[in-house]
């Protein structure tokens, strides 16, 4: 698996921009445009947040004290899952919260840490997200958790993160913002997008009071479509429940 995805829409590289390409050179380059597509997108900004890749026997991570203005291909550090760095470089100070992830769950290939604005808003208010709209479906359960608080760059904070992430694709870090991972780093985007799309409009909701939600039953029918969503034509008609 490709964890970075159709390179076709991150955008390969011009020519002009090295001499040639191997796959290792261009996993870097897009790793690190995915890095700045994040800036763009408004979901980091400064040397905030961070982003890996799998690798087979480690991972790709971005260096500490990176952003968008300055990251570039070859400051990309690649570590082993216990963190050794394998060449130049230092990873994210986040580091062992990525490798803590890959080691926990095998289906995690790329992973994306932010402090985008609603979430830490939440994560400030040390609260998760509840089933308000079907779409925290798409995260794996009926909510999406907030991990307790922990000082960033610690293997605590590592595993509580991961912790959050049982049968779940992201979830919010108290004080501090979110991680999500995918199946490729589009995927793992999209779910960081997805989840600050939902953050803020969870919180717009408790400006007006506390929204209805949806009930466990409705949830599971919710997830049970979403698993054929894309492949089949979805029933209009559901079975009384």
């Amino acid at each position: 698996m490709d964890p970075l995805g159709p390179r076709a829409r991150l955008g390969r590289p011009s020519m002009s921009e090295h001499d040639s390409f191997s796959p290792a050179s261009d996993l870097r380059h897009r790793l690190a445009a995915a890095y700045r597509h994040l800036s763009r997108l408004g979901l980091n900004s400064g040397s905030a947040g961070n982003v890996s890749c799998r690798l087979e026997d480690g991972a790709l991570v971005t260096p500490t004290g990176a952003s968008a203005e300055t990251i570039d291909a070859a400051s990309l550090v690649e570590i082993t899952l216990d963190g050794e760095t394998r060449g130049p470089g230092i990873p994210s100070s986040e580091w062992a919260m990525h490798t803590e992830i890959y080691r926990r769950y095998p289906q995690a290939q790329a992973i994306v840490h932010t402090h985008s604005d609603a979430c830490v808003a939440l994560a400030c208010l040390r609260s998760g997200i509840p089933a308000f709209h079907y779409m925290i479906a798409t995260f794996g359960g009926d909510d999406v958790r907030c991990a307790p608080y922990a000082t960033f760059g610690t293997e605590t904070l590592a595993r509580l993160a991961a912790d959050a992430l049982v049968d779940r694709s992201a979830c919010l870090l108290a004080n501090h913002g979110m991680i999500g991972w995918g199946a490729d780093i589009e995927q793992a985007i999209a779910t960081a997008t997805r989840l600050e799309t939902l953050a803020r409009q969870y919180w717009m909701s408790l400006q007006v009071g506390p929204p209805v939600l949806l009930d466990p039953q409705e949830m599971r029918i919710v997830r049970d479509r979403f698993r054929a969503y894309g492949s089949t034509r979805l029933a209009t008609r559901l079975p009384d429940r």
